[in-house]
């Protein structure tokens, strides 16, 4: 909300902020991989964080610039792709200690209800499934803006982040310190670059 008024006049009216006019937008879009992050992060040994990212995934979105509640995302993230800067430690992740890749070769997202929240602010909320078991996943996205790259593609780009607890999709698999404390954190922490093209 903002509130304009000239010098030594009262205010009188709240003026509501449409927000960007994304109307041009509207349209399906096939989210590029090569310049799009799928990022997360975990604490190790309580004492320093460890990031890894998914390299191999499929994603598309449906903007509705006039009313942006009408606006999907989907995604197939092959677990295999899994990067943490450490061969062991992405063998590790894909055994049945923790993805069990053999067995759930994906993790998948599908949206099931979008928000604007004003300025920038967009929220999405969906269903995410890992180890065959699916929770609502709700994220905060900031749209970045909308450009024509070099080659004539309509872009767009959004950056979101949301936090999980990796126990709840069966993900329970720890060590105890003898310092106190576990090795890695239950609590996640997801974050999302996103670049996307405009299907023709």
């Amino acid at each position: 909300m903002g509130i304009f008024s000239r010098k030594n006049e009262t205010p009188a009216v709240a003026v509501a902020s449409a927000g960007p006019d994304l109307t041009a937008l509207t349209g399906d879009y096939t989210v590029d991989s090569a310049h799009t992050t799928l990022g997360f992060v975990a604490r190790h040994a309580m004492v320093t964080n460890v990031k890894g990212s998914f390299t191999d995934f499929t994603g598309s979105l449906h903007l509705d610039g006039s009313d942006p509640s009408k606006s999907t995302a989907s995604f197939d993230v092959r677990m295999e792709s899994i990067e943490t800067g450490n061969a062991d430690r992405d063998g590790h992740l894909k055994s049945a200690d923790f993805f069990k890749t053999d067995e759930f070769p994906m993790m998948t997202f599908r949206s099931t209800s979008a928000e604007y929240l004003g300025g920038d602010d967009y929220r999405i909320t969906g269903d995410l499934s890992i180890l065959g078991t699916t929770k609502p996943l709700t994220i905060d996205l900031e749209f970045n803006g909308s450009a024509k790259d070099p080659f004539g593609n309509e872009r767009v780009g959004f950056e979101g982040k949301a936090t999980i607890l990796r126990s709840e999709w069966g993900l329970t698999w720890n060590a105890a310190l003898e310092t106190g404390g576990v090795l890695i954190s239950d609590k996640i922490k997801l974050n999302f670059d996103i670049s996307a093209i405009k299907n023709a």
